[in-house]
């Protein structure tokens, strides 16, 4: 992802709520490539109840970002993504935190579990972060 100038504050590098927007977009990004998540049609959807991220490195305009994105937990109605923001060919991140997911029913707003389809998808990530 490439930032853009209004992403950048008073103090000339990318404002901390900036940071959340993209981290959200590289999770759901990767749940729909994964095939588990319509933004429009989905029954079951995540909520965020929880986020944290720490701050390493200023990210300015017009800066290129790489997001990682890895499952830290996953539960029966929830999944905890973490993730790090890397600045062009960095090799360390400029931030990194997490958040959780609650998984609701669209219609009821109500807690569900996991669909067995989305638990699947994630299996391999929650792998990958435990090496």
């Amino acid at each position: 992802m490439t930032t853009r100038l209004r992403d950048t504050d008073v103090y000339g590098h990318m404002n901390n709520v900036v940071y959340n927007e993209y981290f959200d977009t590289a999770v759901n990004q990767t749940l729909i490539e994964l095939g588990v998540l319509d933004l429009r049609a989905s029954d079951v959807i995540g909520l965020v109840v929880h986020s944290q991220t720490s701050y390493f490195r200023p990210v300015a305009f017009p800066d290129t970002v790489v997001v990682g994105v890895r499952v830290g937990r996953l539960g029966r109605t929830s999944v905890t993504y973490e993730y790090a923001l890397f600045r062009g060919d960095d090799d360390s991140a400029a931030a990194q935190g997490s958040f959780t997911h609650a998984y609701v029913d669209r219609a009821s707003n109500q807690p569900v579990e996991l669909p067995q389809a989305l638990r699947g998808a994630l299996e391999p990530l929650l792998r990958a972060s435990a090496n």
